[in-house]
């Protein structure tokens, strides 16, 4: 029986370490120390002459220029990639590494972990680099603080930012605001008090409000944390009766998997998996994943390991980027790739967040839209990941409960059925439309006139007004 043509072709496929030898810088480096967490930390590439020691002449020296003037006009985040992660560019595993020089280039450029990992001022958008309404903390976090740090934005869900640093940063982070050094463009913010005075009153809010059963432990990322000062925040924080979830973030599972595989922290694990049991808490490790060519065989012992260390879950939150994971094809490999050879499943997918600088690699409502029917009926149910818009004062919303959506204008218009820890007395809060934009480069010419034309006259757009008087608005019955 010859079976019908699928517009997906699905094929299993056999992980491979790339070859980190092929890299100039690191020919020398043996697999011993390629797999001590210590060397991948002291290795890190923190700056363009160190991404040069690596790379050598394997980049034209135009690359370097781009990449150093957008490290000086555009960039978010500053640069840190541990070697694993800068190992899975280009990673030359079923097909041969290009010629050193322009076709090398090339093909770093179009590379889809390098998109979002190490952004260039070319790949910016010149027309509309950052939204008109775009900010900082776009998803109002530090005004959901209830204590420094502890964002309660969902009824029994809290955000627990324990540190305010990264294995390796990410160009689109959403907490670009908080998370990293200090950029050109950005003055980062500081957390003020001392870690133990901030875990205490994390611990203190949590443990006098039953109503919050769920903890998503992140920061920054939680590998960045010395494991002893992480467990014994975890053991104080399963001692407390109301919480039954209880999920640690961390890209570092992907980018830095040496971490999560050193004998201190499987071994720690265990320990934190085996009291979660024993208090009937479901623990699990959140990571974040965006392309399939990020997922290697220590990228995949690292998840096994984590779940034979008695973890219930291990799993995956990616971003949706224009350029790196934008087609059905790329979200179906990258998904079936977690699921079939890392044990990892397959969760969510977020709208990237309308942070500045960040208009080329977000996409509309309507693509996403479109990706989420795309891959349905393919996946198990269970690692079917469900796309996302992480609205403004709202949260999570699947991209099909839009509300009402003006594609012309790229305007969405959503709603919400709770109330976060800022709405106490906001009777409004739960009939109020809450706004969301598409990139304007995504919209008809007539959408982009519009905004052009807002623009030209200097007009704040009157979404934006009544978005800034709710903020005000809500601020107020908070002081209330």
């Amino acid at each position: 029986m010859m079976l019908p043509e699928q517009p997906y072709a699905y094929r299993q496929r056999e992980l491979v370490e790339p070859d980190w030898t092929r890299l100039p810088g690191w020919a020398h480096i043996s697999p011993s120390e390629w797999a001590d967490v210590q060397w991948q930390r002291a290795h890190c590439v923190k700056n363009v002459r160190q991404l040069h020691d690596v790379m050598g002449d394997l980049l034209i020296e135009d690359y370097y220029a781009d990449l150093e003037r957008d490290q000086a006009e555009r960039a978010t985040m500053s640069m840190l990639l541990p070697p694993q992660m800068l190992n899975t560019m280009v990673p030359s595993v079923t097909d041969p590494v290009p010629g050193a020089g322009a076709a090398y280039t090339t093909a770093f450029y179009a590379d889809p972990v390098r998109r979002y990992m190490l952004p260039v001022f070319s790949d910016r958008r010149t027309d509309w680099p950052s939204h008109p309404n775009a900010t900082r903390d776009s998803l109002h976090e530090h005004d959901m603080w209830v204590a420094e740090g502890l964002t309660h934005r969902y009824p029994t869900k809290v955000l627990a930012e324990l540190l305010p640093t990264c294995p390796q940063y990410c160009g689109h982070c959403t907490r670009m605001d908080l998370v990293g050094n200090s950029t050109p463009q950005v003055t980062k913010l500081k957390l003020a008090g001392k870690p133990v005075d901030r875990y205490a009153a994390m611990l203190a809010y949590l443990s006098t409000t039953p109503t919050v059963r769920d903890v998503v432990v992140s920061g920054g990322d939680v590998a960045n944390m010395p494991w002893k000062n992480l467990e014994a925040f975890l053991d104080r924080l399963l001692e407390i009766e109301s919480i039954r979830d209880v999920r640690l973030a961390t890209k570092a599972l992907m980018g830095l998997p040496q971490h999560w595989l050193a004998p201190d922290v499987v071994e720690g694990v265990g320990r934190v998996a085996a009291k979660a049991r024993t208090r009937g808490v479901s623990l699990a490790i959140h990571t974040h994943v965006n392309s399939a060519q990020s997922v290697t065989p220590l990228v995949a012992s690292a998840a096994r390991a984590m779940l034979s260390a008695g973890v219930r879950d291990v799993r995956n939150q990616g971003v949706l980027m224009r350029g790196v994971n934008d087609s059905p094809e790329q979200l179906l490999d990258l998904c079936f790739t977690l699921s079939d050879d890392a044990s990892i499943t397959p969760y969510y997918f977020y709208m990237c967040d309308m942070i500045p600088f960040s208009e080329h690699w977000r996409v509309s409502l309507k693509h996403a839209q479109e990706l989420q029917h795309a891959i349905m009926g393919w996946l198990p149910g269970f690692a079917t990941p469900r796309i996302v818009c992480d609205v403004p004062f709202v949260g999570k919303r699947w991209v099909h409960q839009v509300e009402s959506y003006d594609p012309e204008r790229g305007i969405s218009y959503w709603r919400k059925n709770y109330r976060t820890s800022i709405e106490g007395g906001d009777e409004a809060a739960l009939s109020r439309d809450y706004v969301y934009y598409d990139p304007i480069d995504t919209l008809p010419a007539s959408g982009q006139e519009w905004w052009r034309s807002r623009a030209d006259l200097g007009a704040l757009d009157e979404l934006a007004a009544a978005r800034a008087k709710a903020s005000r608005e809500l601020a107020v019955t908070q002081a209330g």
